[in-house]
């Protein structure tokens, strides 16, 4: 799973999430992309898996670029743990999504397959999502 190799704090604030991105809404690498069509944290799981569901599509061809690193570390207090005592110990990573962020690029593949493959790959993430390729 993607986490940064280390963090120099394990708490964070919240933050809110913005409307609509302004970087990275444009295909760069590949030419079929997914793009993001609502604000959210996505897991590092999450991403791993639509990954893993693109890849296994590909059977050793194509090119897959992630656009999005899980890199806000998240906290949570285990099971049946009364209130007070604190902020809960590091859960895992989220990558901040907003509107129109590029998540994944392929390449290598034609468009049948990669929409297929990028449709897998949406399935495993919790917001609406677009297929989009180079004009």
């Amino acid at each position: 799973m993607l986490q940064p190799s280390r963090v120099k704090r394990t708490k964070v604030h919240k933050g809110r999430l913005k409307a609509k991105a302004f970087r990275g809404t444009k295909l760069s690498f590949g030419s079929f992309g997914l793009k993001s069509e609502e604000s959210a944290w996505l897991k590092a799981n999450q991403l791993e898996s639509a990954r893993r569901a693109m890849s296994r599509m590909f059977a050793r061809g194509g090119k897959i670029w992630t656009r999005v690193f899980p890199d806000k570390p998240r906290t949570a207090k285990s099971a049946e743990v009364g209130m007070g005592g604190g902020r809960g110990g590091l859960s895992h990573f989220v990558a901040v999504v907003e509107a129109g962020r590029m998540l994944f690029e392929v390449d290598g593949v034609s468009e049948q397959v990669a929409r297929e493959a990028l449709r897998l790959a949406a399935h495993k993430l919790p917001i609406k999502t677009r297929f989009v390729k180079r004009a």
